[in-house]
């Protein structure tokens, strides 16, 4: 068992780190842990990764889970980890991080309402972040968001987001496809009401993490701290939508954007239920005046219509209770080209397995069109080798090995390491951050779009 351990006053050198990719010297702080997603960020060990891990929490059940969810890295049977936990717990752990910085990354993934705080005031001090999303859950966060971004350039520190979803491989496919003009053509305009980018994720709040049911925390379910639904998957879709279609462009959120509309709409938690997933066996008296008829409607579904570029944009948001049998959460994608549309799918008739399938546009020959798909999947082998097509009802599917199937658990992991690789090269790449600040503009609009919408 993971015992905490008091904190000594050390003073780090990370307002001069030097990062070179050699063992050890990334050295994590984890700031409040109050989600799973601070633990799956140590899932795996990494070279770079010093096996101390700095926390700074003010104590109670979400830090505990915290702590059982690495000792149980650290005990399983297959490829143990070796973490090893030093914990300060105090309502001052955020003035006791930032006056002893024993690290040089800040690593939050828990309730939302100070993370726009702790994120500032850290790269102030000359910390390094990776966030868990949303970084900000309204429009005041998101300025301060904004200046936070500023802060890091001025203190010479990298601050950035989560964003798994990269890691998926039907994603890493279908935005490499879209770059094949022969294949796909060029992306369409569309409308509002057949959108040439649309992304939808279904999620569900009953779950398994790293095969135990998933315990959500209370506050969980307070939209105030929480942040509502549109703020907070979408950042997900917003971001696949940016990466997937203008790979490498700064988007502007002043210039390139235009907001249309936005819709949310709750999912409707029993008591019974709330207590199946938090384990709490009534609702916390700071969602009493929420509460209708016994139930507690939960603001954690949400659309939203946008052009990005010029190009009509659609997400979809939306959390089930518990997922049907055999299935988990879902992700459906589709990019809209002159000549094919790629479009994902994870339902029952794909066993609920993310499967990429590329589907001639109205007009375009399909024989001629199958030509340049088998020459894009021989260019894909050298990254991608064992990747095939096969005749789908309404084009072509591609068969993609298991081995590329990392899982979500996995993804954070991987983005944990390019992020240490951009330490290394001492910057992010330059579109970044301009898209960072657009994605969250994005959401914290849409957010405000609805609120005047009820409030009128």
């Amino acid at each position: 068992m993971i015992l905490p351990i008091p904190m000594l006053s050390i003073q780090s050198n990370s307002d001069s780190d030097s990062f070179t990719g050699k063992p050890n010297e990334i050295k994590v702080i984890t700031l409040n842990p109050a989600h799973f997603h601070a633990a799956l960020v140590h899932k795996s060990n990494i070279d770079q990764v010093d096996p101390v891990i700095h926390i700074y929490s003010e104590g109670g059940p979400d830090l505990d889970k915290h702590l059982e969810r690495i000792e149980g890295f650290n005990s399983r049977e297959k490829n143990p980890t070796n973490w090893k936990c030093e914990v300060y717990t105090g309502d001052d752990y955020l003035e006791r991080m930032l006056e002893e910085k024993p690290g040089n990354v800040m690593v939050t993934a828990g309730n939302n309402r100070l993370k726009t705080e702790y994120i500032k005031k850290t790269v102030d001090h000359g910390m390094n972040v990776l966030s868990d999303k949303p970084m900000a859950i309204n429009k005041e966060k998101w300025e301060l968001l904004v200046e936070a971004f500023k802060s890091a350039e001025e203190n010479g520190v990298l601050l950035y987001d989560i964003m798994t979803e990269r890691n998926e491989i039907t994603s890493m496919l279908q935005r490499k496809l879209a770059q094949n003009r022969k294949l796909f053509g060029e992306l369409r305009k569309g409308s509002v009401d057949d959108p040439a980018i649309f992304q939808k994720n279904t999620h569900h709040l009953k779950k398994t993490v790293s095969g135990n049911p998933l315990m959500r925390p209370p506050w969980y379910f307070d939209v105030l701290q929480q942040g509502e639904g549109i703020v907070d998957i979408p950042t997900h879709l917003i971001d696949l939508a940016m990466w997937c279609s203008f790979p490498g462009r700064a988007i502007d959120y002043k210039k390139d954007l235009q907001m249309i509309n936005a819709d949310r709409s709750p999912t409707v938690i029993t008591r019974e239920q709330f207590e199946e997933v938090t384990g709490s066996p009534d609702f916390p008296d700071y969602l009493s005046d929420q509460i209708v008829d016994g139930k507690l409607p939960y603001y954690c579904n949400g659309s939203m219509n946008f052009t990005l570029c010029g190009h009509h944009t659609k997400i979809v948001a939306r959390w089930n209770y518990e997922a049907p049998a055999g299935g988990g959460d879902s992700h459906f994608a589709t990019l809209r080209g002159t000549k094919s549309d790629l479009v994902i799918r994870q339902s029952a008739e794909q066993n609920f397995k993310s499967t990429l399938y590329i589907e001639p546009a109205e007009g375009e020959n399909a024989a001629e069109l199958e030509k340049e798909l088998k020459k894009a999947v021989e260019e894909l082998q050298g990254d991608f080798s064992g990747v095939a097509y096969e005749k789908s009802e309404n084009g072509w599917k591609l068969d993609i090995p298991d081995k590329y199937y990392l899982g979500h658990e996995a993804h954070f992991g991987k983005v944990a390491q390019d992020f240490f690789g951009f330490l290394v090269d001492g910057k992010l790449p330059e579109w970044e951050v301009p898209n960072m600040i657009t994605k969250y503009y994005i959401t914290t609009q849409a957010r405000e779009m609805v609120l005047n919408e009820t409030n009128e």
